[in-house]
């Protein structure tokens, strides 16, 4: 089999499953409901996984940027995630006088367009196996497919992966992952 049929195979199974998500009800995040006709922060808020995310986003003041018309593509790392980073991170970066570098932190997550998971694949089957994916906040992530998941690689070289993909907002589209993105230093 030559490596072009193997990766429109790969691209085929890859989209399919994808797009099999993408056509589901929105998925229950942190126990609460999700609805596709409220806006990210309306939503976010009701989790009780993104409880962290949710007091970054206002500490950094971004509320009315994501509760704005957008489209926006979220990448929401859950309380466990944020308990990961070393500690004493969260307390420094929730800091008044750390909101720029709080600020940076969280637009590293957010991409400017509504990218559901069958997109995000096709266009890394498109591009060999990684898609650049660069993000508000002018960081670059590295998307990747890993056994039917898609991966995120931050400019650290730390690997996320997404947990609940395709959570329909009003204004754009959740997908729940397992670390924080970084930006390089």
């Amino acid at each position: 089999m030559t490596k072009a049929r193997i990766r429109m195979l790969l691209a085929a199974t890859v989209i399919g499953l994808g797009a099999s998500v993408a056509h589901a009800e929105n998925p229950m995040v942190g126990g609460a409901a999700m609805y596709e006709d409220k806006n990210i922060v309306e939503n976010a808020v009701n989790s009780k996984d993104h409880t962290t995310l949710v007091a970054a986003v206002q500490a950094a003041g971004l509320v009315d940027t994501l509760s704005g018309a957008g489209p926006f593509t979220v990448f929401a790392p859950t309380n466990e995630a944020f308990a990961a980073l070393p500690a004493g991170t969260i307390d420094t970066l929730l800091k008044p006088e750390n909101k720029d570098q709080l600020t940076k932190v969280l637009t590293c997550h957010v991409v400017a367009a509504e990218a559901m998971s069958s997109a995000v694949a096709k266009m890394i089957a498109d591009d060999g196996g990684e898609h650049d994916v660069t993000t508000v906040g002018g960081c670059v992530l590295k998307a990747k497919e890993d056994m039917g998941k898609i991966t995120l690689t931050d400019e650290t070289g730390g690997v996320a992966t997404v947990t609940i993909a395709d959570v329909k907002q009003s204004n754009g589209v959740i997908h729940v992952i397992d670390k924080v993105l970084l930006p390089k230093s």
